[in-house]
């Protein structure tokens, strides 16, 4: 049995008596008011429908500036009419952002670093949003092609969104001209995609790691447009602990054992320090032959080293007081 014969209630769209006839016309069956069918029936299932330019406005500036018409262009025939068949929460007129209910803090540790051996990339697994563990084990280096992968600090969805761009993007390139853009084209290309959303709360940060042609290759860019080539980045709000470990360890000369245990140090100093961090860390390797992923790690259980290595220098230090 339906719905509409348990409460005795008529559908507005099988209620014969109402015919879809515009505003004015001779047949007046049907009240029109901003677009929106008001029947004379006694049906409560009558459906909102949002005008066409509420719809058409621009992503941006959704939820922020509103077309629709303002609440003094309505007439007060049709006021009384809303006020008996709509929720007074529908937005006639211009509204305003919602204020979030708490601020959209969000932190994270990702490094890189180039040595002899290609490009370095390190991360933790953390995904938060203020004071709450939205995910302890996302994946915050993306890897793009066989060449060349990304860190993101940011927000996840926009960081994962432009990901997908960007690697559509390069693919495209490579079928239409037979070999892939270089890091330098693919960090140039994301810097113009992005840099028309400046301002807005879009919220990425990306280090480019990658092998081109030209050797290894490390690109920094933000949501704003930034563009920057370096050798050594680390972003996020891990960074300056991670900074610490790395000044003093990142060398040209580094094998891949030694780089690989730097970047896991940083990372785990960050982690131990900042709320934000955490979990485990990710650690990939780019070189001439493609990218290589460290299996995942704990950090938990360089926590449980780190305080053996502790207790065994009291121990020893005890001894030869003794």
């Amino acid at each position: 049995m339906a719905l509409q014969d348990l409460c005795k209630f008529r559908d507005f769209f099988q209620d014969t008596k109402c015919s879809l006839v515009p505003y004015g016309k001779s047949e007046k069956r049907c009240n029109y008011m901003s677009d929106f069918p008001l029947c004379n029936s006694t049906s409560l299932f009558n459906f909102y429908i949002p005008v066409a330019e509420y719809l058409d406005g621009s992503p941006i500036q959704f939820g922020q500036i509103s077309t629709v018409q303002s609440a003094s262009d309505i007439s007060s025939e049709d006021s009384i009419l809303s006020s008996l068949f709509f929720p007074t929460s529908l937005p006639f007129a211009s509204t305003q952002p919602v204020p979030l209910p708490f601020p959209m803090s969000h932190g994270t540790t990702t490094l890189a670093f180039m040595f002899q051996g290609g490009v370095l990339a390190a991360a933790d697994t953390r995904s938060s949003c203020s004071g709450l563990v939205a995910c302890p084990a996302s994946q915050k280096i993306l890897p793009i092609h066989s060449h060349l992968v990304g860190t993101t600090s940011g927000t996840s969805a926009d960081c994962a969104l432009w990901k997908r761009i960007l690697s559509r993007e390069l693919r495209l390139y490579q079928l239409r001209h037979g070999q892939r853009l270089s890091t330098r084209g693919a960090a140039k290309l994301l810097s113009h995609m992005l840099h028309p959303f400046k301002g807005t709360e879009l919220c990425v940060a990306a280090t480019l790691c990658g092998w081109d042609g030209s050797g290894p290759s490390l690109f920094y860019v933000c949501s704003d447009g930034t563009r920057l080539q370096g050798t050594l980045f680390s972003v996020g709000s891990g960074s300056p602990y991670a900074y610490s470990i790395l000044d003093q360890g990142v060398k040209w000369g580094l094998t891949v054992d030694e780089a690989t245990s730097i970047a896991r140090e940083a990372v785990y100093r960050a982690t131990h320090r900042d709320a934000y961090s955490g979990n485990c860390v990710d650690i990939f390797h780019i070189s001439s032959k493609g990218w290589t992923r460290r299996s995942r790690e704990d950090l938990k259980q360089e926590y449980y080293r780190e305080k053996e290595k502790e207790e065994r220098r009291i121990r020893r230090n005890l001894t030869l007081s003794e």
